[in-house]
């Protein structure tokens, strides 16, 4: 039906003439196959940096809290800077996965899956960094209203800090099964695919039985869209708690009630810009342009503008109600004139720069559809919200109402080793992950592949919605059957008299392409049905009825044929059949049938 296509004004999603067969390749490849030398320079260079940051973590542990720059004014630093910053950055993948789920947008298909994964990574860095500063991590259980041996001891329930814990564990937890219920079609493609029988074993386990009937898709939307339902609120939710940190504290520039939507659209302002830095280098790296196309970027460009705007927008709002209130204090807290001339002006400067300057280049769509560009913004903002982070915790804290008690904070070796060891963490599990799970999810763009697709949109503008694009497949003719092609004699046909019209499109112009032909025969040799037997060239992936019923018109009818072919070969038949160009090349058509031929 046309109203299941798209209008042809709008770009296409999946770029190139691919197939189902392609998608399920090129999606599962990076698994399948080897990692390349990029892959492993930055996943040493990330496990560096890991380890060091667990070494900072066990001196930390061992020694105490005191070998972080914090002090009797500055309690909280880069600690709770760096909770706030991570949390941030895993709220895209939620609103990527459930709120663009619930509003049907195709865009999100080819970029959820690391989203997800990029969520779950994030928060995992997250939850580090309150558990270090208990100082005795062994106790983090504490925190968990548990029956305890300490009486009717128990936790104050009132505390912002103790609903973090609920919220957080929360969101990881239906992040995860989120996550992980979207996987399972993909474990059982790469289940189905790879020849490895361990691998076949782990993912056949993690796929839990998935089949690919009809129950299971049922239940598959089904859990889907619950889990949508459910992990919305947490879009909103989540980092409205981390904003009630402070917010519900009487310290100047804390006290504001403006910090749950403030923090909310700040979280997905970084985290679509991380999400951004991680699929620019990905669809390099493993050859996925035709699925993360630049479309994809300028979406996500426009939701960070978009998100952009409101944090920029707060930031004039605290100013000003800082300005007019007429309170002292308020001129040195983070957004002040204070602030911006005093010991810590190079930070607000920063957070001005990346968070509201640099962002506002995206409104020209030049510079948002350009792929290098994009990925510098991404990492410039970045860099601007982890300062506003620090800003809001750092320079709020360090001139509080008694003048006596001001205090600079100073980080130590120990804090930037920490921090620098969550992103080489982090960066381990996204790399493992991107060579053991499927980076895209391939079951959802195969949904939308008739209607975003590239070759399939241009078919519907060539011969309108209401065409038949599908080939007709006539049955071979047994009364003709395969004549010989010695000494280049070409096979007679019934099809040469056919007056259909479709059957005159399923039939090579022999007269037209004698040389091609005859030279192709040359190279790959010729049938002889006295002697040879036909072999079912639909076995080799690629090629299907209407493929053979043409390979049978040159005279191709065995494996042994097939495996003959080089570059030069496949060159020769794209021009004698021009229907799918590069399809046998990029099959590799000759070592399958070279298989096939060593089998029988």
């Amino acid at each position: 039906m046309s109203s299941h296509y798209e209008a042809p004004i709008r770009e296409p999603l999946v770029l190139g003439e691919k197939s189902y067969h392609d998608i399920s390749v090129d999606v599962g490849a990076p698994v399948l196959g080897k990692a390349n030398k990029s892959w492993w320079i930055v996943f040493t260079i990330a496990l560096v940096a890991f380890l060091w940051g667990l070494g900072c973590i066990i001196y930390t542990i061992s020694t105490g809290i005191g070998v972080w720059g914090l002090n009797k004014t500055v309690g909280w630093a880069w600690d709770i800077t760096n909770f706030v910053w991570w949390v941030g950055i895993g709220h895209a993948g939620t609103l990527i996965s459930a709120v663009l789920l619930l509003f049907r947008q195709k865009w999100r298909m080819a970029v959820n899956r690391s989203a997800e994964a990029m969520t779950i990574f994030a928060v995992v860095q997250a939850g580090l960094f309150p558990i270090i500063h208990m100082g005795r991590p062994w106790l983090a259980y504490w925190v968990l209203p548990i029956p305890n041996q300490f009486g009717s001891l128990w936790v104050n329930f009132n505390s912002p800090l103790l609903w973090d814990v609920f919220a957080i564990s929360t969101y990881l937890s239906i992040s995860l099964v989120f996550w992980w219920t979207g996987l399972l079609p993909d474990f059982a493609m790469i289940r189905d695919r790879t020849d490895s029988p361990f691998q076949k074993k782990i993912y056949g386990i993690l796929s839990f039985g998935w089949s690919g009937r009809v129950k299971d898709w049922q239940r598959f939307e089904e859990v889907s869209l619950v889990l949508a339902g459910l992990a919305t609120p947490l879009v909103l939710s989540v980092h409205t708690i981390v904003s009630f940190d402070f917010a519900t504290s009487v310290v100047p520039g804390w006290h504001s009630t403006i910090y749950p939507p403030y923090f909310v659209a700040g979280a997905i302002f970084s985290g679509f810009a991380m999400v951004q830095t991680l699929l620019i280098i990905m669809r390099k790296v493993s050859h996925l342009e035709s699925y993360i196309t630049v479309l994809h970027i300028e979406y996500m460009n426009k939701v960070i503008l978009l998100t952009g705007g409101i944090v920029t927008v707060a930031y004039a709002i605290e100013f000003f109600i800082g300005w007019y209130s007429g309170v002292p204090y308020e001129n040195y807290t983070y957004l002040s004139f204070g602030a911006a001339t005093g010991p810590y002006w190079w930070a607000f400067w920063a957070l001005i720069t990346c968070n509201f300057i640099v962002p506002l280049t995206l409104w020209v769509k030049a510079l948002r559809r350009n792929i290098m560009y994009t990925f510098f913004v991404a990492l410039i903002i970045n860099i601007g919200m982890w300062f506003e982070r620090f800003d809001i915790i750092v320079v709020n804290i360090t001139k509080d109402r008694l003048t006596s008690s001001w205090a600079m904070f100073q980080p130590t070796f120990v804090d930037i080793g920490t921090f620098m060891g969550t992103i080489g963490f982090f960066f381990v599990l996204f790399l493992l992950y991107a060579r053991t799970f499927p980076v895209i999810a391939q079951a959802e763009v195969k949904t939308i592949l008739k209607s975003s697709g590239e070759s399939f949109k241009r078919l519907r503008a060539e011969h309108g919605d209401d065409a038949s694009h599908v080939q007709t497949v006539e049955e071979y003719p047994a009364d003709a059957g395969p004549a010989s092609n010695v000494e280049g004699k070409h096979f007679d046909t019934v099809f040469d008299d056919a007056e259909d019209e479709d059957v005159e499109n399923n039939v090579v112009d022999y007269e037209f392409h004698k040389g091609k032909i005859d030279n192709l025969l040359s190279r790959v040799g010729t049938f002889d049905p006295a002697v040879q037997k036909q072999d079912n060239l639909k076995k080799i992936r690629g090629v299907g009825p209407i493929m053979e019923q043409k390979l049978h018109q040159l005279g191709i009818f065995t494996f042994e044929q097939v495996s003959r072919m080089t570059d030069r070969e496949y060159d020769l038949l794209d021009e004698i059949i021009s229907d799918f160009p590069g399809r046998a090349k990029r099959d590799d058509w000759a070592g399958q049938a070279l298989l096939l031929k060593n089998k029988n």
